[in-house]
């Protein structure tokens, strides 16, 4: 039973990675689509190659914080796991349809939270992993933010005795190593928080013993599922992100993905599961203030931080209501 149980809930991690993917597919490509760089098909297999060659390129440290750095790992069960994962993928389904580019890493520790927490009490909850994550869902979109601003300001300043021809010239062939350079960070950031997941109902199950690692095979299962989820691309949130936010040429979406992409690289370094989100929607807005402040449709921006402050309490209760749910059939 246990058997077939395992497999089950790794195949719903893998579903979450999927959609994952699919949802924060705008965060890799919209720039790249809305600047016409790249068409959206090709985009879409730029951004899921280099989720997958991220595999290759980072460790396990974002991983090992969703899988026992915030949750105490001994007071999970497989049930927990299962309303963990509903939650988030419950949660990123119903953002998916609005249009709202929402913290696809926020729902799964929300959801994760919401269920741990309705098993055991807040005594499950590390507080020092929670830290890190809760400062960063400020400090990323102002990391990208600052980024993008300062990288446009610069740009600005160094080019601006070249011909507009030229800078759009250049920067079109820029644009392709920014988004690439986002896409791996993409990939390895957010691939990591379903390694941690399996790796956590591993462990559960027993088929992990000593200290809790992640093995190669679920590095690349979860890779592969993020890249295929990208490869589907959802089209709603990538025209929220690549137009609605602010107008961008590929000068704007060159300083936007690279700033971005900085902010994610630096909590990845640290271990640190950051919204990749919250960091590309910062630079945009930082990208498009650098022309003048109503350059940024300042409504839909307030749209999308009032969602994700909904997204960890969200995916917490609707985690929760299902946990519960699934003890009224005898499984705690």
């Amino acid at each position: 039973m246990d058997l077939f149980v395992v497999i089950l809930l790794i195949t719903v991690a893998l579903a979450f990675d999927y959609i994952n993917g699919f949802h924060d597919a705008a965060n890799s490509i919209a720039t790249v689509v809305s600047t016409r760089v790249l068409s959206p098909g090709k985009a879409v297999i730029w951004a899921a190659f280099f989720n997958f060659v991220a595999a290759f390129a980072f460790g396990t440290a974002v991983a090992k914080t969703i899988g026992s750095g915030m949750i105490d790992i001994h007071a999970v069960t497989f049930a927990v796991i299962f309303a963990g994962l509903v939650g988030a993928i419950a949660w990123d389904l119903i953002t998916w349809y609005f249009g709202l580019p929402t913290s696809s890493s926020h729902a799964l520790i929300g959801g994760y939270a919401g269920a741990a927490i309705t098993k055991a009490g807040f005594s499950v909850i590390i507080l020092s992993g929670w830290t890190k994550t809760l400062v960063f869902i400020v400090i990323s979109p102002v990391i990208g933010l600052v980024a993008g601003f300062a990288l446009m300001v610069l740009i600005y300043w160094v080019c601006a005795p070249m011909a507009p021809a030229r800078v759009d010239k250049w920067f079109r062939r820029l644009q392709l190593l920014s988004a690439a350079l986002f896409s791996l960070n993409h990939g390895a950031n957010d691939a990591q928080k379903t390694m941690g997941i399996i790796a956590s109902v591993l462990f559960t199950a027993g088929y992990l013993q000593g200290e809790f690692r992640v093995p190669i095979w679920v590095v690349l299962l979860a890779h592969a599922a993020i890249s295929l989820g990208t490869l589907s691309g959802g089209w709603r949130i990538i025209h929220t992100m690549g137009s609605r936010i602010t107008k961008l040429q590929p000068v704007n979406g060159f300083a936007a993905e690279t700033g971005a992409a900085s902010a994610i690289l630096l909590a990845t370094y640290f271990g640190i599961p950051v919204s990749t989100t919250h960091a590309i929607t910062g630079a945009i807005v930082g990208v498009g203030a650098t022309r003048r402040w109503s350059a940024v449709r300042w409504g839909v921006a307030g749209q999308i931080v009032w969602a994700w402050l909904l997204t960890i309490p969200a995916a917490a209760a609707i985690a929760a209501a299902t946990y519960l749910l699934v003890r009224l059939f005898g499984v705690s």
